[in-house]
C-alpha cells in the first residue's frame, strides 16, 4: 500500500486535505481484520441484498438498539467491509505504537483487495453506495464502548469524501470519519480478530453467524444457542422456520472458517472450533510438548505464505506429520507450523 498520495487529474492531494484536521493515512498492506465487540455481538446491519428501508429495534437483556436508514436504505453487513478495514488499519497501527486519528485516507484499490473484492468499475461504483449508507445510517443505542455508554444517535461514520479521482471519475484514494462510538472502541481495544476468510462468505447470514461465533465461541470449547436467540441475535427478518432451514443447509454446507455449526436436540445450535483451543495440558497440548492450539494469527501468516490455501487442511497434514515424526517436542509449535508452510511453498 503506497505510503503518500500521488498528484492527480483533480490536482494534489496535499492540497487536498491542507488546513485540514490532522488524519491518519492507511498504509499498512498487512493489518490483520478485526471487528469491534459491540456490532459482532448485536445485530446493527442489515443482511438483506436489496435496499432495506425498515427501521431495526433490537433489545436483548438490556442492551437496546434501533438503526434507523437513509433513503439510500440500511448498512448492509457487506458494508461493514470498509468498517472492518479501517479498525484492523487502526490497531495495527497502535500496536505499532503510531498516533491515530479518526479521520482516516485510504487507497479504495486496497480495501477492494484487502476485503476480497472485483476491482472492476462497478466495483467502485457500489463502494461510494456503501459509504453512502454508512454515513446515512443513523443508531440509538445504550451500548458501552471503552466504558462510554451512548445514548445519543450517531452515524456509523460521521463523513466520507473523495479526496482523489482518476480522469474517468473513479475514486483512487477516499477521507473517512469515523464515529466517536466506534474510534473509542478502538482506543480502548474492544476487538477481536477474524479469519481472512471471512471475506470470502458471500451470504450475508454466514457472515453474521461467523461474527457470532468468533465472539461467543472463541476459544472456548463451544458455544451453545437456541435457535430463537440466534435469530434474534443475527437480526435476521426470516421466520423462525425459515432460519431454521439456513442454519441447517450452513451445518451441511460447513463453510464458517474456523467453526463447525451442528444441530442439538430441543432447537440448539452449537459452535465449537474446528481445532479446540483450550488451555491445559491436554495430550497433544504445548504443556505436553506437543503442537496444541494455534492462534488467528499464526493461520494468518501461513496464508499470507500461501495464499488460497485451506489453512485448517494444512494444520491438520502438519499434525499428522508431528505424529508421525515421533510427536517430538515443539518450543514453539506456531514457528514449527510457519517452517512447515515456507516448506510447502518452496516445493511450489
Amino acid at each position: 500500500m503506497a505510503g503518500t498520495l500521488a498528484t492527480g487529474a483533480g490536482g494534489s492531494a496535499g492540497s487536498a486535505l491542507a488546513g485540514r484536521a490532522n488524519f491518519f493515512l492507511c498504509d499498512i498492506f498487512d493489518a490483520i481484520p478485526k471487528d469491534d465487540l459491540a456490532t459482532m455481538e448485536h445485530p446493527v446491519f442489515s443482511l438483506s441484498t436489496r435496499p432495506d428501508l425498515r427501521v431495526l429495534s433490537y433489545e436483548h437483556r438490556g442492551t437496546q438498539i434501533e438503526v434507523t436508514p437513509s433513503v439510500k436504505g440500511l448498512a448492509t453487513i457487506h458494508d461493514k467491509d470498509i468498517l472492518i478495514f479501517c479498525v484492523s488499519q487502526l490497531m495495527a497501527a497502535l500496536n505499532a505504537g503510531r498516533e491515530v486519528t479518526r479521520r482516516l485516507t485510504l487507497r479504495a484499490h486496497d480495501l477492494l483487495v484487502a476485503t476480497n473484492r472485483e476491482t472492476s468499475g462497478d466495483a467502485y461504483r457500489r463502494l461510494v453506495e456503501a459509504f453512502e449508507r454508512l454515513a446515512g445510517t443513523r443508531i440509538r443505542t445504550n451500548i458501552t464502548t471503552g466504558d462510554v455508554e451512548v445514548t445519543s444517535g450517531f452515524g456509523l461514520i460521521e463523513s466520507w469524501e473523495i479526496v482523489r479521482k482518476t480522469r474517468g471519475g473513479r475514486m483512487v484514494s477516499v477521507a473517512v470519519t469515523l464515529s466517536e462510538w466506534l474510534f473509542r472502541a478502538v482506543l480502548s481495544k474492544s476487538v477481536l480478530t477474524l479469519s481472512r476468510d471471512y471475506f470470502r462468505l458471500r451470504k450475508p447470514l454466514e457472515r453474521r453467524i461467523y461474527e457470532l461465533a468468533r465472539k461467543h465461541c472463541g476459544r472456548q470449547e463451544g458455544w451453545r444457542v437456541s435457535v430463537e436467540v440466534l435469530l434474534k441475535k443475527s437480526g435476521s427478518n426470516s421466520p423462525k422456520r425459515v432460519f431454521r432451514k439456513m442454519i441447517r443447509d450452513m451445518i451441511a454446507a460447513d463453510t464458517l472458517p474456523d467453526y463447525v455449526l451442528s444441530e442439538e436436540p430441543g432447537d440448539i445450535v452449537r459452535v465449537s472450533p474446528r481445532v479446540l483451543l483450550v488451555e491445559g495440558p491436554a495430550p497433544g497440548s504445548v504443556a505436553a510438548g506437543g503442537p496444541g492450539p494455534l492462534s488467528p494469527e499464526i493461520h494468518d501468516r501461513v496464508r499470507e505464505i500461501l495464499p488460497g490455501i485451506d489453512v485448517h487442511a494444512l494444520e491438520a497434514e502438519w499434525r499428522a506429520f508431528w505424529e508421525s515424526s515421533g510427536r517430538p517436542r515443539l518450543r514453539s509449535p506456531g514457528a514449527a507450523f510457519i517452517g512447515f508452510a515456507r516448506a510447502r511453498a518452496a516445493r511450489g
